[in-house]
């Protein structure tokens, strides 16, 4: 996997596929290989650059706090320094978060702006709830909080019922990763609790995708008027039977809705050119 100097740090990274840039943002305690099942539907249309964050997979973490705005600037400096002036920006839940900081800060780079299960601002149940992952990750280290204690909050109890091999797989999937530390885990779900993007709503141009699993608690719903209402051009989609992972629990139909969003906002081909 390649990597390249941004922001004063070393980022990891995979390329995959061919077409306009498209910049995929990990969620919380994630790597880069988070989109295992959306890169090969994306790939055929664009070109997918899948990131490891600060702390996560093989980017390196300087010591000390850090915010979502400086994940943003990691992800704009990243664009910068392996030459896309402008791209489709991607991110599921902290990837959200980041994405909004990218399009408020970096408006310019940004083509398109698609934030799954994003928020505006951390409300006291964002809060409690990461504060005890936080307390889990003590406890058990980050890899065995992920797949006891945020798994539960990402898919619905009718899917653990339904596919119990398929969440096994999720869960085995996740213990193949590269382990967050619990030191990095603490750093950026501090990142969480401290988001608030809320102010700079009004600074994002780009036409916005915002989605939603009907059941997900996490970042519900509560969140989408201010998002749609903040963000000019922007629309909702909602994943019925979805908890905070439909591009888990309905992998076929989150792709589809997806890549149709980002097809609406490509840039057209040159007339003579197909």
């Amino acid at each position: 996997m390649p990597k390249i100097r941004a922001n004063n740090i070393t980022m990891h990274y995979e390329q995959q596929g061919s077409g306009e840039p498209l910049v995929l943002i990990p969620y919380l305690a994630a790597d880069h290989a988070c989109y295992a099942f959306q890169v090969p539907a994306y790939a055929r249309f664009f070109t997918c650059f899948s990131l490891d964050l600060r702390g996560t997979g093989e980017t390196e973490n300087p010591s000390g706090a850090y915010t979502t705005e400086t994940l943003a600037d990691d992800v704009a400096a990243f664009m910068h320094a392996v030459g896309i002036p402008r791209a489709h920006v991607a991110g599921v839940s902290l990837g959200a978060a980041i994405g909004t900081w990218v399009a408020a800060k970096y408006p310019d780079q940004v083509q398109s702006l698609s934030l799954h299960g994003g928020w505006p601002k951390t409300d006291a149940f964002i809060q409690t709830l990461v504060e005890s992952w936080q307390l889990m990750a003590n406890a058990v280290g980050v890899t065995e909080m992920i797949i006891r204690g945020i798994f539960p909050w990402c898919f619905t109890p009718e899917l653990y019922a339904a596919k119990p091999d398929y969440v096994a797989s999720l869960a085995s999937f996740v213990r193949s990763r590269p382990a967050q530390s619990v030191a990095d885990f603490i750093h950026q779900s501090d990142a969480v609790i401290a988001h608030d993007v809320d102010a700079q709503l009004g600074r994002i141009t780009a036409p916005t995708q915002l989605t939603f699993g009907r059941y997900d608690q996490v970042t519900s719903t509560r969140f989408a008027d201010r998002l749609k209402s903040g963000i000019r051009d922007s629309e909702v989609v909602i994943f019925d039977g979805c908890a905070h992972a439909p591009l888990y629990e309905r992998v076929d139909e989150f792709n589809d809705k997806t890549l149709a969003f980002l097809h609406r906002h490509a840039v057209p081909a040159p007339a003579g050119r197909s």
